[in-house]
């Protein structure tokens, strides 16, 4: 499912794949121009106004991986990326400088592709430092007991609104 909400985030549900679990209550969220391009720390006060502790800056691993512990919110501070999301037979989105894409936990995510300047921000929520999963042998029976345990986000983490169910 693939829709646009009221506040101009397209809102996207991802099914599970083999080794990917994805998530099956939360969407996937995409703010496109949701932060100033160029401004690394625009991007983490924003996220941490909201509730979402800034964690990182660097880029996005070339390997499908995902948080089964942990949400996690990406901020393209520069540059641009495409990136898979959900799994080999996922979607794949171009993001660029200012957008923001906010995965639930369990939702795999992959860089094909980006410009030599990419910079992203990464933030998550209060909770458990995240877990990194890569669909290796036994970690999907984890993930799939550990993903509803983890508490819905606080917010949204670019408009501060509730986090929106699937």
């Amino acid at each position: 499912m693939h829709d646009k909400r009221a506040d101009g985030a397209e809102r996207l549900m991802l099914r599970a794949s083999d080794d990917i679990p994805n998530n099956p209550r939360l969407p996937v969220l995409l703010h496109r121009g949701a932060v100033p391009a160029g401004d690394p720390a625009a991007a983490e006060a924003l996220f941490a106004r909201h509730g979402w502790q800034p964690a990182w800056r660097n880029g996005i691993y070339d390997f499908h991986h995902y948080h089964p512990n942990a949400h996690e919110a990406l901020a393209i501070a520069a540059g641009q990326v495409r990136v898979r999301l959900g799994g080999e037979g996922g979607v794949t989105l171009d993001l660029a400088a200012g957008d923001v894409v906010v995965l639930p936990a369990g939702t795999g995510h992959r860089n094909l592709g980006q410009t030599p300047d990419l910079l992203v921000v990464g933030a998550y929520p209060p909770g458990a430092p995240p877990e990194q999963y890569t669909g290796r042998p036994g970690e999907l029976p984890r993930a799939l007991h550990a993903i509803p345990t983890v508490p819905a986000p606080p917010s949204d983490p670019v408009t501060g609104g509730p986090y929106p169910a699937g």
